[in-house]
């Protein structure tokens, strides 16, 4: 499968989502957060540095879920006029 290449826009969503789940994990550990979640440490690592800027919705809701917060508790995780591209991110757009 070919995949189209993302938007500058895209890419920012994405480290939004990254930044915004790393603040969100505070001072536990990529590999604990990762074992709750049920995804590798490489994956988390992806998405918190915005390397993966389209991860699958039910991977950001398990992450969410191990970190114990709803998907939109990421919004206070983010300031200001950011708030409404973290929603963006953590709900990436299908073509």
């Amino acid at each position: 499968m070919v995949r189209v290449p993302l938007s500058p826009e895209e890419l920012k969503r994405g480290k939004d989502l990254g930044a915004a789940l790393r603040t969100a994990r505070g001072p536990q550990t990529m590999v604990s957060t990762a074992a709750r979640a049920g995804v590798s440490v490489e994956t988390l690592r992806k998405i918190e540095t915005g390397r993966s800027p389209s991860p699958e919705f039910f991977t950001i809701q398990r992450i969410c879920s191990a970190l114990g917060i709803a998907m939109d508790d990421l919004l206070t995780h983010r300031s200001g006029s950011d708030r409404e591209r973290a929603v963006a991110a953590a709900i990436p757009a299908r073509p």
